[in-house]
């Protein structure tokens, strides 16, 4: 029989007690990480600006001294490029279908200002599903656990809004953003995206599925297109995030390969884009949306068109043309007035004859 002394004993005991206490402490530090991190969905239909207000919101939280990952999830895999001075990165798909060994170096990559970039891609085209690249993206960085290496603060998922479906649905299905934010316009397709989208949040509410958060409403020149979408808000039992106003400062800085924040970061834009990304960051507000089914949405419309017709800001609207080109406006009415006094001179002509 082995003899221990209760020394022996009393060391190894507290030895064995030190590793157990190190190991919870590194599990409970990994779960620290994931719970401070701040999962957040954008969607919205193709050519809203989900991706130009998504850069923006992610260069302007970078600013502010947050770890920011953005991942693209649209098969045209541009989400991140002015992050990435207009570059395009190689997607998860495209890694995938190289056949190499894959490293976290190969779908991870830095952007502006630190800013952590990933495109998920899409198949090739005419074959497979898009919507797949999406999963298959999420699958392979929760493999290779890169939020837990990198630790962002926030994940902005930029996703296409156009069909809530399969891939695409899946920061709201799986519930792996918590919060759903939807870029739209005053315009009807836009309205009729983010409509969509609301049904699928519904849908899947009561199984874990991300809530809704707000309408970032874009593109917002006129009063009346901020009167449409705050009524199509206020229809839907949703609330507006910020109003986001059309600006050829964000033309100028895509052209650059630049989001407002780096390439014109004293301007008004840039301040819109920061303020946005500072309420976006402190709402905490999640809820579920109460979407119009499609015979409300069309009374909808039609009730705004006619309320158009019958007004008159539409005709007293100054051109839209002016947010795009100076001047524009007194170009295009200029050949109107040339045209009016060639007509009365061949009336007088005519009349003479």
């Amino acid at each position: 029989m082995i003899s221990v002394s209760p020394v022996h004993l009393w060391r190894t005991m507290a030895r064995h007690f030190r590793q157990i206490m190190e190991t919870v402490v590194a599990f409970s530090s990994v779960s620290d990480i994931m719970t401070k991190i701040r999962n957040i969905a954008i969607y919205g239909k193709g050519g809203i600006g989900k991706s130009t207000t998504s850069s923006n919101i992610s260069a302007a939280l970078s600013e502010l001294g947050y770890k920011v990952m953005q991942i693209g999830c649209d098969p045209k895999s541009d989400s991140t490029n002015t992050l990435r001075g207009g570059k395009f990165i190689p997607t998860v798909l495209d890694t995938l279908r190289s056949g190499k060994r894959i490293e976290t170096d190969d779908i991870i990559h830095e952007g502006f200002n630190g800013v952590l970039c990933v495109e998920a891609g899409g198949p090739e085209p005419g074959v497979g599903c898009a919507g797949r690249g999406i999963i298959t993206a999420i699958e392979l960085l929760k493999q290779r656990k890169v939020f837990e290496t990198y630790a962002p603060d926030v994940v902005i998922y930029d996703v296409l809004g156009d069909v809530v479906c399969g891939g695409f649905g899946t920061p709201i299905k799986e519930g792996v953003a918590e919060q759903v934010y939807t870029v739209s316009s005053s315009d009807f397709m836009a309205i009729y995206a983010a409509n969509n989208l609301f049904k699928g949040i519904k849908k899947y509410s009561n199984s874990g599925g991300a809530l809704f958060s707000g309408i970032i409403a874009n593109s917002i020149s006129l009063p009346v297109h901020r009167d449409i979408i705050t009524d199509f808000s206020e229809k839907t039992k949703t609330t507006i995030a910020d109003y986001v106003p059309r600006s050829i400062t964000v033309t100028k800085c895509e052209l650059q390969g630049k989001t407002v924040i780096e390439g014109e970061p004293k301007s008004e834009q840039a301040e819109v884009y920061r303020k946005l990304a500072r309420k976006i960051y402190d709402n905490q507000s999640k809820y579920v949306p109460v979407p119009l089914e499609v015979d409300q949405l069309k009374t909808w419309a039609e009730s705004w068109s006619d309320r158009l017709i019958g007004s008159n800001e539409s005709s007293n609207a100054p051109c839209d043309l002016h947010c795009i080109v100076p001047e524009a406006e007194a170009a295009v009415q200029r050949p109107k007035a040339i045209s009016k006094t060639r007509t009365a001179s061949r009336v007088k002509a005519v009349s003479k004859v």
